[in-house]
Order: structure tokens, then C-alpha cells, then sequence
């Protein structure tokens, strides 16, 4: 069995553990988190492990709602939020309001927004969805754990009004406060004990935040993924190098693989700080090998079948790009590392002013992380400036 190895984001993952799980289920006000970058950085991973990790503090976690280009997105949260409230308890509830609530609800998952048709004039499916997550959050409270639902590829929403009444219903249920009782029979008022997780491509923020503008930013807060540190990637295959990896024999008993430093240096020189360049190169490298120990022979050998992937990769990252951000990034990789500042750039694409690719050179910084503009101009997506200045993913002496 391939061995499941972590790299970086411990800020990120201690932000959930330490921020806002704790806050939430205090009931203190803690804005939910959308998680966005570029493809193969690691977002669904890194939401993956989060649900993971609340699942075993028991809190009640929604499966990853990964929603396909053109589908109804209100319909997928809505059965989502029906097998919450089964594992709450709610749907064997006796009250009349809940079960008619939860009857709406189930209209929503079979119809989605279409549902509001047929709803009384002025009442939208959020309005029901929003309902159930308070009702929801309130059994949370009693049970004293957090709601964590994870959304993923949240950039495929492009029906306004489907991405309009998912975010208002979302922010609705985080911002609502409500009165318990609290131990000396004190009334207070709290928080709903309820996280939201948005995971996607970059271009999801100006999205929402077009349609939503500030509201989105009181609700969400934004964190764009980008290139883990050769650091991180070493101390993540440290376990194999130090003291190898535990797995079955073929007697019933148990033997250890160890990877060879110069394995382990092989595979980050490839992977380039990318996740999922990181995660082909190092499977590949465990498929490729026969003995006990993976070899630099190892790695290259299952680079050498992965390879046209790790291109496809970064091309396709480059391919999504709009015009004047992959101008810089084509014309960053045509320059000497010392020439590459804006006003080179802007000279060698012919354009006057500089400052009219100022906009697109913030985003590739701020946004996608693929450079950093400094003195000069560099590249933090290691495997775009690889695939532009040199032969790889070619295998080089």
C-alpha cells in the first residue's frame, strides 16, 4: 500500500484546529473559510484532512460536496444537510414546524432551485435551507460539537442565482445568534456552532465578491494556496529516510521501505513544490522499485511514466491563464532572472506603459501565487518556471 504522506500546510490546518473550531463551538463569531489556488496545489486535500480531523472529535461533517460544471449546487448542500440532521436526531422529531421544514428541504434536494415555483409567493429554497441549518446548529449546541460543511470546486457555480441564495443561506445560518441557557439558568445569547468550508479556483473570490461584495468578506475568509518549501517536502519524507515505512509482508508479518536521500532529493527536484507533482513523483517512485529501499533509479524510472502528466499539469495551468497574465509569465521566462522586472517585461511585449500590466502582475502574485514581484520579478511556481527555461519535465543529467 502506498504510503498517505502529508506535506505543509500547517498554518492552514492549525487555523482550524486552534481558531476556528475552537471559537465556533464556543459560540464566539468566527468568519468560515474559503480555500482557493491553482489546480493541483492541494485545496481538496488540505479540506479533505480538516473533515477528517473533525470527524474524529465526533463533530458532524458533511462528505466533501464536490460540485460538477452545470449541476445544481442548492440540491447537493440540501441532501447534505437532510443526512445532518438524521445524524441529529431531527428527522424523528415530532414537531409539526420541523417536519414540514424538513419536508421543504426534501423538495429541494429532488428539484434544487426550481423548487421555488412551487414554494408561497416570496419564499426561496435558501429560506429553507437557511431554517434547517439553524435548527441543525441548535441540536449542535445540546451535542456540543461543530457543523462542518465542505463545499469543493466551488468555481463551478456559475448560475447567479443558484450562487446567490447557496451563499446567502451559508453566511445567514454563520451570522445568526441565538438564545440558550446557560449553567445558573442564565440566559445568553451565541453563535450557532457552524463552519463552512469553500474550496476552489481562484476567479471564485472576484465572483462572489461581485455578487455578494462586501458581505462576502465579513462572512469568508479568503486563503490562496500556493508551492509548498523544499522544508516542508523534506520533513514529509523524513519518516521513510529516518526510520522507513511500516507495511505487511507477504507472511502475515510486518517489514519496513526506506528511501535513500538521494531518492528523496530526486523526487523534490522534480515535483518542484507543487502537491500533486509531489504526490505523482512519489508514488511512481514506489510503484517503480522491487527491493526494500527506493533509489534515485527508483524515482526516475517512475518519472519516466509519469511524465507526459507532470506536463499536462503545469499546461494546463498555463492555458487557463487570461492573455496579459500569461504574457508576463511567458515573458518572465524568456528573460535572464536579473532582467525580469515590469518595465522589461512590459519593453519586450511592447506595451507602454508598464503600469498597464501592473493588474495582471498583481494577480499572478496575490491571486494565483505563480511569482513574487520583487527586485526583480521571480518565479514561486518553481514547476511553470521550470517548464518555461529548461528541458522539463525531461529527465536531465
Amino acid at each position: 500500500m502506498i504510503p498517505q504522506i502529508w506535506v505543509g500546510r500547517d498554518q492552514e490546518i492549525n487555523d482550524w484546529t486552534r481558531i476556528v473550531r475552537p471559537s465556533r463551538i464556543a459560540g464566539v463569531y468566527e468568519r468560515s473559510r474559503t480555500i482557493l489556488g491553482e489546480p493541483g496545489v492541494g485545496k481538496s486535500s488540505l479540506v479533505n484532512l480538516i473533515s477528517r480531523e473533525a470527524k474524529e472529535q465526533g463533530d458532524w461533517v458533511t462528505d466533501q460536496l464536490r460540485i460538477p460544471p452545470a449541476t445544481d449546487a442548492l440540491k447537493r448542500v440540501a441532501k447534505a444537510l437532510l443526512a445532518i440532521a438524521d445524524q441529529a436526531g431531527l428527522s424523528t422529531s415530532t414537531e409539526k414546524g420541523l417536519a414540514a421544514l424538513l419536508d421543504r428541504v426534501r423538495s429541494i434536494a429532488a428539484l434544487g432551485v426550481s423548487v421555488s415555483l412551487a414554494q408561497p409567493e416570496g419564499e426561496e429554497p435558501y429560506v429553507a435551507l437557511t431554517d434547517l441549518l439553524v435548527e441543525i446548529g441548535r441540536a449542535a449546541i445540546k451535542a456540543k460539537v461543530v457543523v462542518l460543511i465542505c463545499i469543493d470546486e466551488i468555481q463551478n457555480i456559475t448560475d447567479e442565482a443558484i450562487l446567490s441564495q447557496l451563499l446567502i443561506s451559508l453566511g445567514d445560518a454563520l451570522t445568526k445568534e441565538v438564545t440558550v441557557i446557560a449553567p445558573g439558568d442564565r440566559e445568553i445569547t451565541r453563535f450557532l456552532p457552524i463552519a463552512v468550508y469553500l474550496s476552489g479556483l481562484p476567479d471564485f473570490e472576484h465572483m462572489a465578491r461581485t455578487r455578494q461584495r462586501a458581505t462576502f468578506a465579513r462572512r469568508f475568509k479568503t486563503t490562496y494556496l500556493s508551492s509548498v518549501t523544499t522544508t516542508e517536502m523534506e520533513q514529509a519524507l523524513a519518516p521513510l529516510v529516518n526510520q522507513g515505512w511500516e507495511i505487511s509482508d507477504e507472511e502475515g508479518g510486518i517489514k519496513h521501505v526506506y528511501m535513500d536521500q538521494d531518492a528523496r532529493d530526486a523526487i523534490i527536484d522534480l515535483s518542484k513544490g507543487e502537491p500533486f507533482l509531489f504526490q505523482l513523483a512519489g508514488n511512481s517512485a514506489w510503484r517503480a522499485g522491487n527491493t526494500d529501499t527506493i533509489t534515485r533509479e527508483d524515482v526516475l524510472a517512475g518519472w519516466q511514466t509519469v511524465r507526459d502528466e507532470a506536463e499536462s499539469h503545469v499546461a494546463n495551468i498555463l492555458d487557463r491563464l487570461p492573455e496579459q497574465e500569461r504574457l508576463v509569465v511567458e515573458i518572465m521566462g524568456e528573460l535572464d532572472p536579473a532582467e525580469r522586472t515590469l518595465s522589461a517585461i512590459a519593453d519586450a511585449a511592447g506595451i507602454s506603459p508598464a503600469t498597464k500590466l501592473g493588474t495582471a502582475a498583481r494577480r499572478l502574485e496575490k491571486v494565483r501565487g505563480i511569482i513574487t514581484r520583487g527586485k526583480p520579478y521571480a518565479f514561486r511556481n518553481r514547476a511553470i518556471e521550470a517548464y518555461l527555461t529548461s528541458e522539463w519535465p525531461e529527465i536531465t543529467p
